[in-house]
């Protein structure tokens, strides 16, 4: 997948994925191309196309590709189902640090039940039950008889993830951070995170405010009453949840980006699934991917691009006769591509 701008200045990571993934690189490829592109696109595999082609979920290539440019964008992945596979997406995090897991949300097609969404949540991407400390106790003959999972917290991770949030709320102008957990019940497991993030805020006490919801009340109030809600931060396994409701407030997953940030890797990702099902039907939305590419942008700090990029989104978006089929429209993923670089050349 050759990158046909001169502009090749930042070198990237860029995994096509499974599924529909091939599809929607294209189209940001395409798209970059229209903008400008400043980034040089180094492509490598991972996923079931991975395995197949050599024997590996998570090829060294690849890794070796990330660790070099300390930057990637990829489509959505497929684990295959059965034992002996973990997901692509823990090992990617483990292996690179990414602590941080920013997923914003914001309406773009309007006419939806919600209005005017903007929040964001950032979510703690490598402790609570993600570790992944897991065993079985055998009762009788029943080897399986009971399972068991520790959670684990730390006061440090706790602690940068927190600083995370706060600090990318003042970088982006945000007004408050509320704090998720569930410390009436688990007191020592998310009692340790509660705790350390109100610690963590108070040293903003000058630039933002913040607050505290237990989970099962933030996700009722996500529901009835979103606006309320600005920056979210909160534990893997409760963030994991939240974001994709979040999602559900915007059009779904197809129009959810994510962002995996460590100390010195970041990893920016469709995080819908592969859906194998409509792939090669030119029925795929690019646009989740097309975001998190934004948020690439901004990451290198080339806003001009990323407003840009969303601009002409949004204005694709706005009406019925640039929305692909999962958004009510006929259009297919190419055309929409089309559609964006026309947007793009005549800002340009």
């Amino acid at each position: 997948m050759p990158n046909s701008s001169t502009q090749q200045q930042i070198p990237v990571t860029l995994i096509p994925g499974d599924g529909i993934g091939p599809e929607i690189v294209d189209v940001v490829v395409r798209v970059f191309d229209a903008l400008g592109n400043p980034f040089a696109w180094e492509t490598q595999q991972a996923g079931v196309n991975a395995l197949e082609k050599s024997g590996d979920l998570l090829p060294q290539v690849t890794l070796d590709s990330i660790t070099r440019t300390g930057l990637a964008l990829k489509g959505p992945l497929s684990t295959p189902i059965g034992g002996g596979f973990r997901s692509v997406n823990v090992r990617l995090r483990e292996t690179f640090q990414l602590y941080a897991n920013v997923r914003p949300a914001r309406t773009i097609v309007p006419g939806g039940r919600y209005e005017k969404i903007d929040l964001v949540l950032v979510r703690e991407n490598l402790e609570g039950l993600y570790v992944g400390h897991e065993h079985y106790v055998p009762i009788g003959d029943d080897a399986h008889a009971v399972a068991m999972a520790t959670g684990i917290n730390t006061r440090a991770g706790s602690r940068r993830i927190s600083k995370f949030a706060f600090d990318y709320a003042v970088r982006n102008n945000r007004k408050k951070v509320t704090i998720v957990h569930k410390a009436n019940v688990l007191k020592a497991l998310t009692g340790l995170f509660l705790e350390t993030a109100k610690q963590v805020g108070l040293n903003y006490a000058n630039q933002v405010e913040f607050d505290d919801r237990i989970v099962d009340a933030c996700a009722m109030q996500l529901v009835l009453n979103p606006w309320q809600f600005d920056v979210i931060v909160s534990t893997n396994l409760f963030g994991d949840i939240l974001s994709d409701q979040i999602a559900g407030l915007v059009g779904g997953l197809g129009m959810a980006p994510g962002a995996n940030i460590g100390e010195r890797t970041a990893i920016f990702e469709a995080v819908h699934g592969s859906a194998p099902d409509i792939a090669g039907k030119g029925m795929a939305n690019p646009t989740a991917l097309l975001l998190a590419a934004a948020l690439m942008l901004e990451h290198k700090g080339l806003n001009t691009q990323a407003g840009l990029l969303r601009d002409a989104i949004d204005s694709v978006l706005s009406t019925e006769s640039g929305r692909t089929f999962d958004l009510g429209g006929t259009v297919s993923t190419s055309k929409y591509g089309d559609l964006l670089i026309e947007r793009i050349r005549d800002a340009k």
